[in-house]
């Protein structure tokens, strides 16, 4: 039996996942990126990003991250490198909304406790909680450092037979056809495409579709804690401050160094341009957290970058498509809350890939991609 052929473009955390899954299935997989593989250039790639379940108020979503949680567990034995640590994840928010995210994180089978006013603030006296704000903490999740984990995921690839690697070739076109077109001349052929491009997906996507998508800059910044690291021993992973801006920190993990940013630093911008952060983006996170941090120092700020991703502007998630009657797969927007779905994701995306009947994530846009008839045909700088 002639084994599968697939071209996955892009070389970020769902394509190297993807072609992990299409290769446990004997499938011959080509990974191209315009960059190195693993792409510095991938929104998924980073010092370490969050891994928990609770999606306030939805099920659905608190469902499927708890599932993503297990399967990331799954991708570190498989890889045999630890690249996820369980710091605990810690979300704020005001005391009365607690007791309901505990019910919704008891039915989703994960195990979480409430932390009233007086306790996060015993507990966590580097931080500055407003009044009437009360925690959720998930003692099992915690953070995936995430340039170790894809490190990893390109090595387990680079070594498995009837997979080649291809960095530093730009696409420039997907066909109709299944033919993967690159800018140094040469041509790609599967018998399916995987476009898992990231913010670059737009271009390689029917203009009906791209049209659907915003493109985002968010900021982050590096901060060196003051006076040690040890002032922030058992700090957990803090995806929400309680704060109207969406503030969010990761403590120091395995070495990594605390990042800090908010949602308020996201905006639409019109295309991917440079990393270099606007003096006025960082100046904004350094005002937020003065207030939120006990003891701030502007200048322990060692470092900010930008980073760029794709999502449906209705909804703001990541689309599923499905082109030329499958032959073309397009991960068409990574959005911002991407990362900790990605095994879910990854797996779909293969199963559809090989022919097999699709893993059912939980999330509604993947389980029912769009459909569209032509593939793109625009240029792409990935």
């Amino acid at each position: 039996m002639i084994p599968v052929r697939i071209v996955v473009v892009g070389g970020g955390v769902i394509g190297l996942l993807t072609a992990m899954e299409c290769a446990r299935t004997g499938a011959q997989v080509d990974v191209v990126d315009r960059a190195d593989i693993p792409s510095p250039w991938a929104t998924s790639y980073d010092r370490h990003r969050v891994v928990r379940a609770l999606h306030r108020g939805d099920m659905g979503l608190t469902a499927a991250a708890a599932r993503g949680h297990d399967a990331w567990l799954e991708i570190e034995r498989r890889l045999g490198t630890r690249f996820y640590h369980r710091v605990g994840a810690l979300t704020a928010m005001a005391a009365d909304d607690a007791p309901t995210n505990l019910t919704l994180l008891a039915w989703a089978g994960v195990a979480a406790r409430a932390l009233p006013a007086e306790d996060l603030a015993a507990r966590y006296p580097r931080i500055r909680f407003a009044a009437g704000l009360a925690g959720v903490l998930e003692p099992a999740a915690g953070a995936v450092l995430a340039d170790r984990m894809l490190a990893a995921l390109a090595g387990w690839l680079r070594d498995r037979p009837g997979v080649r690697l291809h960095p530093r070739r730009r696409v420039v076109r997907v066909d109709d056809a299944g033919a993967v077109r690159l800018a140094d001349g040469g041509v790609l052929g599967g018998d399916v495409v995987v476009v898992a491009a990231g913010p670059w997906s737009r271009d390689l996507v029917p203009a009906v579709l791209g049209k659907d998508l915003t493109l985002y800059r968010q900021t982050m910044l590096t901060y060196a804690p003051a006076p040690s690291p040890q002032a922030w021993a058992g700090m957990p992973a803090v995806p929400s401050l309680g704060t109207t801006s969406g503030a969010w920190l990761m403590p120091p993990v395995a070495g990594t160094p605390v990042r800090l940013s908010a949602a308020s630093a996201c905006r639409p911008v019109p295309e991917l341009t440079d990393r270099v952060t606007p003096a006025r983006w960082r100046d904004h996170l350094i005002d937020e957290f003065s207030a939120l941090l006990v003891d701030f120092e502007p200048a322990a700020v060692v470092g900010a970058t930008d980073s760029y991703y794709l999502a449906d502007t209705a909804s703001g998630r990541p689309v599923l498509a499905t082109l030329c009657d499958g032959t073309v797969l397009a991960y068409a927007a990574c959005g911002g809350m991407s990362f900790k779905f990605a095994p879910l994701v990854a797996r779909a995306l293969a199963d559809h890939a090989v022919g097999r009947p699709p893993l059912r994530t939980g999330l509604g846009s993947i389980d029912r991609p769009r459909e569209f008839a032509a593939a793109g045909s625009r240029g792409s700088s990935r």
